[in-house]
C-alpha cells in the first residue's frame, strides 16, 4: 500500500515507522513547513498515494482533510480537537463521493473500554448512590482538553447513564494517554482503565484503518471498522 503522511511530528514519525515495518511505501511526509492550512496538499505533493494519514494539530486538521478529499485521496485523520468542523468536513466528503475515516482514538483497547463502560453504566443506572466521573491524562504538549477520546467516551457514557459525567484533564510529563472511569458508591468503587503504553498503538490502529478505507466511499469511524471485522469472522 502507498501511504502519504500529513504531519511530521511524533505521531507522523510513528506512523511512518510502522508503515515501513509492515512493508508499505511512504510516498510523502508533509510537515507544516510545506503545508500551511492544507495549501500544500495535492495528489502530486502526496505522491499519488492509495491513502493519506493525517496527524497534525487541531487548527490545521480540517483544512488538510478537505484538501485530501478535493484531491480524491482517501484520508484517515487521527488529529483531535477539530470536531467543531466535523459536520462541514463530513458533508464535503459525501458531496465529493470521497472517503474519510476519523477517530479520536485508533486503539482497539479503547474501543473495548467504551463497550465495557456502556455496559457497566447501563447496569448501575437503575440504582441510586452511584457517582461517575472520568479522568484523562496526557503528555504536557497535548493541546486539546478534554481529549477527543475522553469527550467521545463521556458522551457514550452519558447516553448509557442518562445524566452528565464530569471529566478531569491532566497534562503532565510524557504520558501517551490514560483514560479512567470511576463508578463510586459509599461502600464500593469500580474503576475501568485504559492505559496506552506507547504511541505505536495509535499508529498501528491508524494503519489498519488506512488499509481498510481505499475502495470505500463515505464517512467512517472505528465502530464501522470493528463491525466489519466482526462480520468477517
Amino acid at each position: 500500500m502507498r501511504i502519504a503522511i500529513i504531519g511530521d511530528g511524533k505521531m507522523g514519525q510513528a506512523v511512518a515507522a510502522a508503515a515501513e515495518a509492515r512493508g508499505h511505501v511512504v510516498t510523502a511526509m508533509l510537515g507544516i513547513a510545506g503545508n500551511e492550512m492544507g495549501r500544500g496538499v495535492s495528489a502530486e505533493r502526496l505522491g499519488h498515494p492509495d491513502v493519506a494519514v493525517e496527524f497534525t494539530e487541531p487548527a490545521s486538521a480540517a483544512d488538510n482533510v478537505l484538501a485530501c478529499l478535493r484531491a480524491a485521496v482517501p484520508v484517515v485523520v487521527g488529529t483531535t480537537g477539530w470536531y467543531q468542523r466535523l459536520e462541514e468536513v463530513s458533508g464535503e466528503a459525501r458531496r465529493l463521493n470521497g472517503a474519510l475515516f476519523w477517530s479520536p482514538n485508533f486503539s482497539i483497547g479503547v474501543a473495548v473500554l467504551g463497550a465495557a463502560v456502556t455496559a457497566a453504566l447501563r447496569a448501575v443506572r437503575g440504582f441510586g448512590g452511584f457517582d461517575v466521573h472520568l479522568v484523562e491524562t496526557h503528555h504536557a504538549a497535548k493541546k486539546d482538553r478534554p481529549s477527543g477520546t475522553a469527550a467521545a467516551l463521556a458522551g457514550a457514557g452519558e447516553e448509557a447513564l442518562g445524566r452528565g459525567i464530569p471529566v478531569s484533564s491532566l497534562r503532565v510529563g510524557h504520558v501517551p494517554g490514560t483514560h479512567e472511569f470511576v463508578i463510586d458508591a459509599a461502600f464500593e468503587q469500580v474503576r475501568l482503565v485504559h492505559e496506552a503504553r506507547d504511541r505505536r498503538v495509535f499508529a498501528d490502529g491508524a494503519l489498519t484503518a488506512a488499509a481498510w478505507l481505499p475502495g470505500r466511499k463515505g464517512v467512517y469511524t472505528m465502530k464501522d471498522l470493528l463491525a466489519d471485522m466482526e462480520t468477517a469472522r
